[in-house]
Order: C-alpha cells, then structure tokens, then sequence
C-alpha cells in the first residue's frame, strides 16, 4: 500500500513539474509574440497602404485586384512555404454618381438629406423617384399596414439599433434584417422603394452601405433601395409626424454586371508533425467603396497576416500546417469562404481550427468559440496566460462570416472580439478609413491571434486527439 501511495504521489509531483513547464515555456513564447508585435509589428504599415493608397476595395473591383497583388507580394517576401492565390468568381456591383435625395414637405420646399445606395439595389429611373412615405418599426410592421397603404408609396425603415444592449453586435443583428430584405418584402406589398435607418448607434450624416437582397423576386419588380444617415432618419421621422403626405425623392445610379473573376489570396507554413492538418486564420480582403474599409475588414486582414510573419520571427515552427487566408468578397456575396471550404472538401483537406478576425482593428478583449464542451474547457484553461495583456473573454458564441462554411463536428471556429462600442460607428460607411486606426490596439489584436494559435498548435484540439489515440 505504502509503494502505491509513494507511486502516486511521485506520478502527481511529475505531472504538476510537466504542467507547470509548460506553463512557462507558453508564458515566455507569448510574451515573445507580444513582444515583437509590438516593437517591430508590419500590420499598421500594411494596411496603411492597403487603406491609402489602395482604397475601398469592392468585390470586382480594380481596388481589389490591386489589394490580390499586394497581399500576395507581401506573402512572398514573409518567405512563407507556400503563398498561391485561389480563384473565386465574384458578384460586380458599382454604385456610379453619387446618390442624392431631399425630403419634400411642399412644391418647391424641401430639404436634403444624406443616402447611400445598398449594395446590390438596382437604381432609380434616369430622373429618380419620388413618392410619399410610409414608416415602419422593422420587417414585422409591414403587415400591420398592409398593401392598402403601402401600394405606391416608399417604405421607410426606421428600427434603429438597440442602444442598451452592451453586446453593439447583438444590437445589430436585431435590426439588421430590415437592410437585408427589406426591399424583397417591402415590394410583395406594392412599395416603389425602400429607405433604411443606417445600423449607427451614433447620431450622424454618414449614410451605412450594407448588402441586400431581392430574394426570388423578378427582375422587373425589384425596387430601389438606399440608406439614409441617422440624423436623416430622425428628421424624416420627425417632418412625418407633423405632414404624413410629404414626398421622398432620391436618385441612384448602381448598376449590376456578370461575376467577373476574383482571388483568395493564401499563404501557408508547412507543419513539422502534421503537414495535412490546417489551421486558418484570417479576414475579408473586400470592403465597401464609402471608406478604405480600414476596420472592415482590412484590419483583420493584416493581423491574419501578422500572425504567420511573428511565427517566423522568432523562429517558432508549428506542428501542423498554418495557414493565412484573405478571403474575397464577404460583404456581398460570402463568394471566397465558400469556395476555400469547397475545395478543402474536394481535396480531403482535415482542418482542426479556424480564426477570424472581422470585428475592427480596436482593442481586442478576448474570443468567442463554435466548439464543443471539451474543447472549450482545454482553451479556458488558457485563460491566466492572456490575462497579462488584458484579454479576458473567452465565450460560446459565433466565429466569422468567412470561416462558417468550414463548420463541422471536428473543426473549432473561433472570432477575435476586440472592444465593439465604436466599431458600428465606423462600419460601412464613409469614416471607415486609416485614420481611425489605432496602432497599438491594432498591433495587440494581432499578437492575440497569434497567441492563440500558438497554443492550439501545441496542444491540439480534442476531437484530434481523441482521432489519434483511436
């Protein structure tokens, strides 16, 4: 009995002495991370020329053919094993002269207000249009009116986003739909165009692109749409209390083409243990044209980016095979998640985890994780290695647009969820640009990333390692 307890007792003090080296190895290889991306980081350069002198990069754009180029060229001198670019036919949407609408309260009296075309809306006629307004609380209220009322006049969303729910992307996401298919419904009750509260939680004249959807409805009954700034929708809803027959006009000018051909832009370092297991990090390489698309999702972007270059600064040689993925055309269309995980199918590719960073380049405050209850204890257990740098939140939830289509019962998602307080004050709309880039939080958010796939490199997932015991 006394030779057992001693066996046990001396296997306890061997696990805690393993555990607790490697506790510190993993302390000493962060800080490193940390340490070079901040003293030597290349994600604030890089996207200040993606932003600067690139510029919002629409899907099927010159823009973003000319960020394909420079994002691949970047790749290559990170003297990766592997940078190729994966081809992906994309929609072509361009917005054209910029809109203009005023709100007309009386012939000849009218005021104007700040629009935007959403992305993928067809344009008004050659001399605009104008009608009478009808406003409406969301998707839902359309029935309360019905087609009586709605024939022949523009319906007005106004549901803004929820001010007091702390969580800014849970405000959004309740809202949201009223851009994406407000048109589509708006037009089975007889509306001639759709005007959209912009998802802002801030009061300003700065219209919110977005995209949106007809659905099945034909072509020849598909009705305009735009956004209208925050202040604008205020004011809308204001003059309409006080004369409900005043008249909205706008004009837009977008025109919609065939796919034209677009890229993934990929570079991969090649795993020392597992070469055929793949880890991907990454963002959308697309924005909208308002802004440079600096927050969306050029950050997100660059610090994917980061992560391979800090790997091979300080000569850290990952098990299995790491990938950066810059994927094109999320905003519109979803076009490049779709085909990378279309074709990790069609070549038996075994991905073990995903990471996406598409929330802006501000402080970042922790991740969230579409994985099962093993795999989320293992990376909670990590939690006391980031609390040094200020990353506390580690949470059950949504991971990136992009990295979706690679969910399976195997693969871990996970999303980088920096500070979201401004981030819809920025998002989609023409203030969306370098300047409100902060260096240092940028250069955190990027250390981060690389930090955790660090650790899961090294460790694995459960669902792997329960593949290799079997």
């Amino acid at each position: 009995m006394n030779k057992l307890l001693t066996f046990l007792f001396t296997a306890v003090l061997i696990s805690q002495s393993y555990a607790q080296k490697n506790n510190t190895e993993d302390s000493l290889t962060i800080r490193n991370i940390y340490d070079m991306a901040l003293l030597q980081g290349k994600s604030y350069d890089w996207l200040d020329y993606l932003s600067n002198e690139i510029g919002g990069r629409l899907s099927g754009s010159l823009e973003a053919e000319k960020a394909v180029n420079y994002t691949e060229a970047e790749l290559k001198k990170l003297g990766l094993d592997k940078v190729w670019l994966q081809p992906v036919m994309v929609p072509k949407w361009t917005r054209g002269v910029k809109e203009y609408a005023y709100i007309e309260t009386a012939p000849g009296l009218s005021t104007t207000t700040d629009i935007c075309a959403l992305g993928g809306s067809v344009p008004t006629s050659p001399l605009g249009l104008k009608a009478e307004v009808i406003e409406v609380q969301g998707l839902e209220d359309l029935k309360n009116y019905g087609k009586e009322q709605i024939k022949g006049k523009i319906v007005f969303y106004n549901r803004p986003m929820q001010a007091n729910l702390i969580n800014t992307f849970e405000a959004y996401g309740g809202c949201v739909d009223q851009r994406y298919a407000g048109a589509m419904e708006a037009a089975k009750y007889g509306a001639v165009g759709v005007v959209v509260r912009s998802m802002n939680l801030r009061q300003d004249d700065l219209p919110h692109a977005g995209s949106m959807s007809y659905g099945d409805t034909p072509a020849n009954q598909r009705i305009p749409a735009c956004a209208i700034s925050t202040n604008g929708a205020d004011y809308l809803s204001r003059a309409l209390k006080i004369k409900s027959d005043l008249k909205f006009y706008f004009k837009q000018n977008c025109k919609t083409y065939d796919d034209v051909q677009s890229y993934n832009v990929i570079g991969e370092i090649t795993g020392t243990k597992y070469p055929n297991k793949y880890i991907v990090v990454g963002g959308h390489l697309d924005s909208w044209d308002l802004g440079d698309g600096s927050h969306d999702d050029g950050a997100g972007c660059v610090q994917s980016m980061e992560v391979l270059r800090l790997f091979k600064e300080i000569n850290y040689k990952p098990k299995h095979s790491v990938r950066v993925v810059l994927f094109m055309n999320e905003e519109n269309g979803l076009r490049g998640g779709k085909k990378y995980a279309e074709q990790a199918k069609l070549k038996n590719e075994q991905h073990i985890f995903a990471l996406e960073s598409d929330a802006g380049g501000f402080t970042p405050r922790g991740f969230s994780f579409d994985t099962n209850a093993a795999n989320f204890a293992q990376i909670e257990s990590w939690k006391s290695l980031f609390e040094p740098y200020l990353i506390h939140s580690f949470k059950k939830g949504g991971s990136g647009a992009d990295i979706g289509p690679l969910k399976d019962e195997k693969v871990v998602l996970a999303g980088l969820r920096p500070d979201s307080q401004r981030y819809f004050d920025h998002h989609h709309a023409a203030n969306d640009t370098f300047d409100a880039i902060n260096k240092r939080e940028l250069e955190l958010g990027g250390a981060a990333m690389a930090s955790l796939v660090y650790l899961i490199d090294k460790y694995g997932t459960k669902t792997e390692m329960s593949t290799v015991k079997n």
